[in-house]
């Protein structure tokens, strides 16, 4: 449905649901625009519409996405040998500015580091033909939108304009209407899909307790034909602790949370898609547009903040026609949080039933086989794990990387000499530095006595005279 719009020039307003495709609906006409090298050999260019200037500009809000979308666009682009790079923080800077002045044709990047670099003079924004905005939504939720409006104003007055998101807040809507010049609005459902979840992902959802959610995921992880599955959490914390514990249950699991250095959230990614590690714990930054194939399983183990975290959250499978399965549980302190979801995407949870670990009703609705423990069994755990996965090294800033102690310089100290006095002068005989008083006049200053005072409690104590 977008195809046709957007390769005539016009601006457009995305809206699907997540795992439909709207990477590859902006990105085909992204590549269609760009003038390489190609273009000039079959005729349909002059060698002076050539720059190695960007020519079309690609806004996403987490630096997982970006990577995504750099990825699929170098995939899309190789045919015509489109030049793409992702720009994002973390990173050292050099790479970054040493590609551009190479040439480069498609630029994808966060807000922050397009913004410095733009505003370093390394980063020649006049020569935009097309600018991409993609999930504007989740730009808004993390305050990025004075950020965008800013990289706005750098770009040509003439240009297209595209907007892809999930959910349309009216903010974004507004921005819409400030920048983009009669846009067109496409919004692509299924007509037997009336909700605004995918219909081929089986929803499950339980009341649980916090501390027997460890033991329920262990479980859950167990269940048949469970393929790769992803563990969203609230907080970073709780992120590193599920983790921790379900590697210490024998699953190869990988964390992905802010609080990671970005060569540490790399390779946890890396390690999943590779199949390295078949469980990732993260918290929402993973929720935003990463596609992974194979991902059969998503469990909220914390229950999300709002509907529009849902939708995103449990969007990580039942991807591109793929069936899975996303499974909540909800705390008691949370129920009044999930009611207000559950209404808000007209779901049939209303009340939660009460499941444990041992419950027989969550062995039945997922399939986990009787006899199931907590741990993993010994004969199952054939993944390499986290640790098979090399940590790249990204040149982050304000990280410094330490040396190996046989590179690091040693300090020598010199031996401390000692000499023995007595009285001021040396017993060996040697002569002693002069006094700042001797040096003055060439005479030994004279030593003044030693005045003692008699106290009494703490206080100068006063001889009395014998009476007459």
């Amino acid at each position: 449905m977008t195809l046709p719009v957007a390769l005539t020039g016009a601006d457009v307003i995305g809206q699907a649901k997540t795992g439909t495709g709207k990477t590859l609906g902006f990105g085909l006409p992204i590549l269609e625009s760009v003038t390489v090298p190609a273009d000039v050999e079959s005729g349909r260019a002059k060698p002076e519409e050539l720059t190695d200037a960007p020519q079309a500009l690609v806004v996403v809000p987490t630096r997982e996405l970006c990577q995504q979308v750099s990825n699929d666009l170098l995939t899309a682009g190789k045919v015509r040998n489109v030049r793409v790079l992702s720009i994002y923080g973390g990173r050292a800077y050099e790479p970054q500015v040493d590609a551009l002045r190479k040439g480069v044709d498609v630029v994808v990047g966060t807000p922050g580091r397009l913004l410095d670099l733009a505003g370093q003079k390394k980063l020649n924004l006049s020569q935009i033909k097309v600018l991409v905005l993609d999930e504007a939504d989740e730009m808004l939720d993390l305050g990025f939108l004075p950020d965008v409006e800013k990289i706005l104003q750098l770009l040509p007055a003439k240009r297209q304009t595209m907007l892809f998101s999930a959910t349309m807040p009216g903010q974004v809507i507004s921005l819409a209407r400030r920048y983009m010049s009669q846009p067109t609005h496409i919004r692509a459902t299924a007509p037997d899909d009336a909700g605004q979840t995918v219909a081929n992902t089986a929803q499950h959802v339980f009341r649980a307790h916090s501390m027997d959610k460890p033991e329920m995921v262990s479980r859950i992880l167990q269940a048949e034909g469970r393929g790769l599955a992803m563990v969203f959490c609230r907080t970073k914390r709780t992120t590193a602790d599920i983790a921790e514990q379900l590697t210490r249950r024998g699953f190869a699991a990988g964390a992905v949370h802010g609080d990671l250095g970005q060569g540490a959230r790399e390779q946890a990614l890396r390690a999943f898609r590779n199949g390295k590690v078949d469980v990732l714990v993260c918290t929402d930054v993973a929720a935003r547009g990463i596609d992974v194939e194979g991902v059969t399983h998503v469990i909220n183990y914390q229950t999300p903040e709002d509907e529009k975290t849902y939708l995103h959250r449990i969007g990580r499978t039942g991807r591109a026609g793929a069936s899975g399965t996303a499974v909540t549980l909800v705390d008691w302190d949370d129920i009044p949080r999930w009611q207000l979801i559950n209404k808000a995407l007209d779901l049939s949870f209303p009340d939660p039933e009460e499941t444990y670990s041992t419950s027989a009703h969550l062995y039945e609705a997922l399939g986990i086989p009787e006899g199931v423990k907590g741990v993993l069994p010994r004969t199952e755990r054939t993944r390499a794990g986290l640790a098979a996965e090399e940590v790249e090294d990204l040149g982050e800033p304000g990280r410094r990387k330490a040396k190996p102690a046989e590179e690091r310089p040693q300090r020598v100290r010199p031996p401390r000499q000692r000499r023995r006095t007595r009285g001021g002068a040396a017993l060996d005989g040697s002569p002693q530095p002069p006094q700042p008083e001797a040096a003055a006049t060439g005479e030994e200053p004279a030593r003044k006595p030693r005045r003692r005072r008699r106290t009494r409690s703490g206080a100068a104590a006063t001889r009395q005279q014998p009476e007459a």
